[in-house]
């Protein structure tokens, strides 16, 4: 027997005074639904989900909410105006007597009831607002990035109890771990179509690139008929004309096709360059610790970060992770102990807070020259990386249109903020990156590029974050700072932390399911706690790749050295003798170094 849908939109087209945001947009949330919606930010995501709790009037199509269907919306930034205490808000509409689910559910995500509203930060008002809704226990549930500002044990408490619910829910996450462990099917919001999946968010990078794949044929083939008939209504019309018309209609209909398709949104053109490189010794703490009252931070705590680490601070909200990484880098001082800093070390930040912004300075005004931020500049050009640039030119690298250039900064999503600070940061040179929280509300394909670039870059990596997948993706070493002044040093990410801790990652449904199908294999005690002896899966890349790195680097030192032989060379061409002569000795450093990498790695996995 068909089950009653939960939620039906049809035909639903929606614009605000400009271009659509959506077009004859159908969807169907049937019970036991587990869907990730995705799409890039700016796609309309957020949008969907309030078209979804019916906060918004559409301009045609219709939504269907059977009678005695529940459906409760949690959004990214909470209205609490009249409520007192964050219990107040969260408790409001329950029946007497049940206040005590807001006490468990604020138990799990780490936050007070008792808290004033006034004084709340945005984290902890998300958090109140998401034990509300898992109070109220809707049919269906509407989650808008319900992980930022959750630390991982509330995120794994939050991953646990919406395991266990029989409702139905839509997530908006940029957690990749959050969203494998969770969902059963896939929705994409790709330029204001919306498609659907039956498999969970697992699936869904193999299905968008294989659509876009089909998508660039179809756009291929089509340019390649529009010129061919072209060419044929040129060259062969005149002589049949009264017989061909509908061949001269059939290729206005394709210039209409052609130039009524929307181009898909490409990546952001983010490129991170390291300056001078540091001394090999970038930073070294000796018995630090650090109290505040009867808090203790951190006690009695040693650490030595080289050039080109990869270093994560791990653990709960309140544990210290910004207090150390503001005392390595010299922004705190610490109670005891000793930090020294290598030399020439030039730093990038990236601050979960966003303090550098100012939310009434336009764009334009913040990259034209921000001192908070590093970035210089003047007029209409920015200084990237030591080179003049048109300031529309350089925001249009980072998916911002040239009308956002001159509007304000509080104009932009949480995304788009954390893309401007990015465009300040990598408009320098840098050998010492700083990620505090930095994947909060970043897209998947901006995630995806980010880490690509921390993998190539040359310098140094501290970071702090969340985002378990994000930490296996990068992280080398991992310090967690498990509360009462603990923190302690684990090879590898995320998951090698929970290796060495004995503990297992959670696995998504899907993956689940298989494996009740198939026995269990017998444990190999002998076989290491981490991959590849200690490696993380970074490392583990590096050292595949760099034997032919090393291969490559030495064919150019000898094709450089056997153009160099020719005594005659500088006379001739002095500029290609003092390219070439750079170039040789660019690539030998290189080498050496690559070499180096490679014997530490070789060392570390042996």
């Amino acid at each position: 027997m068909a089950r009653s849908p939960l939620l039906q939109l049809s035909g639903i087209s929606l614009t605000f005074g400009g271009d659509p945001v959506f077009d004859q947009l159908d969807l169907v949330v049937q019970p036991g639904d587990r869907l990730a919606l995705v799409g890039r930010n700016g796609s309309g995501k957020s949008t969907l989900m309030k078209l979804m709790a019916g906060l918004i009037e559409v301009d045609h199509g219709s939504r269907v909410l059977p009678a005695g269907i529940s459906v409760s919306y949690m959004e990214q930034h909470p209205d609490m105006s009249g409520f007192a205490t964050l219990g107040d808000f969260a408790t409001t509409g329950l029946e007497p007597g049940q206040d005590y689910l807001v006490e468990q559910a604020a138990e799990g995500l780490g936050f007070d009831p008792d808290n004033a509203v006034a004084t709340a930060s945005g984290g902890e008002r998300r958090r109140a607002a998401l034990a509300r809704l898992l109070a109220e226990a809707p049919d269906l549930m509407l989650l808008d990035e319900p992980t930022n500002h959750l630390d991982i044990q509330a995120i794994t408490w939050l991953e646990r109890r919406l395991g266990e619910t029989r409702a139905a829910f839509v997530l908006i996450s940029h957690d990749r771990a959050f969203l494998r462990a969770l969902t059963r099917a896939t929705l994409w919001l790709d330029r204001g179509a919306l498609r659907r999946q039956d498999k969970g968010f697992d699936g869904f990078e193999a299905w968008r690139d294989k659509h876009w794949e089909e998508e660039d044929s179809a756009r291929h083939k089509l340019n390649r008929r529009i010129k061919a008939e072209a060419r044929w209504a040129v060259e062969g019309i005149s002589a049949r004309r009264k017989r061909n018309q509908g061949r001269v209609r059939a290729l206005q209909a394709m210039r209409a096709d052609r130039a009524a398709q929307i181009n898909r949104q490409g990546k952001a053109a983010m490129a991170l360059e390291a300056g001078p490189k540091s001394g090999r010794k970038v930073i070294e703490a000796k018995g630090i610790s650090k109290t505040y009252g009867d808090k203790v931070i951190l006690r009695d705590f040693d650490l030595r970060i080289n050039r080109g680490d990869r270093v994560a601070l791990v653990g709960p909200n309140g544990a210290g992770k910004t207090t150390l990484l503001n005392m390595l880098i010299g922004n705190e001082i610490s109670d005891t102990g000793t930090i020294s800093r290598g030399t020439g070390l030039e730093l990038a930040l990236f601050d979960q807070n966003r303090a550098g912004l100012d939310e009434n300075a336009s764009l334009w005004e913040t990259l034209t020259g921000n001192a908070e931020l590093g970035i210089s500049g003047k007029a209409d050009q920015v200084m990237v990386r030591g080179q003049p640039r048109h300031v529309v030119g350089y925001l249009k690298e980072f998916l911002f249109s040239e009308a956002q250039a001159r509007a304000p900064v509080r104009s932009l999503s949480g995304g788009e903020k954390a893309r401007l600070i990015l465009a300040g940061i990598m408009a320098r040179q840098s050998n010492l990156l700083v990620l505090d929280e930095p994947t909060n509300d970043l897209d998947v394909e901006t995630l995806d590029l980010l880490q690509e670039l921390l993998g190539e870059y040359d310098g140094t990596v501290i970071l702090v974050s969340h985002d378990r997948d994000f930490l296996d993706r990068v992280a080398a070493t991992t310090i967690a700072m498990e509360g009462d002044g603990n923190a302690t040093i684990y090879a590898g990410g995320w998951s090698d932390y929970l290796a060495q801790k004995g503990e297992e990652a959670p696995r998504s449904p899907e993956k689940t399911k298989t494996a009740l199908k198939q026995p269990a294999p017998p444990k190999d005690k002998t076989k290491p706690p981490v991959a590849n002896g200690g490696l993380s899966y970074v490392e583990q890349h590096r050292l595949k790749i760099l034997p032919d790195e090393i291969a490559r680097l030495e064919s150019e030192i000898a094709k450089l050295e056997s153009f160099l032989s020719d005594p005659e060379l500088f006379t001739r061409e002095p500029r290609k003798f003092s390219k070439a002569s750079t170039g040789l000795v660019e690539r030998q450093t290189a080498l050496a170094a690559a070499e180096d990498e490679w014997l530490t790695l070789e060392e570390k996995a042996g």
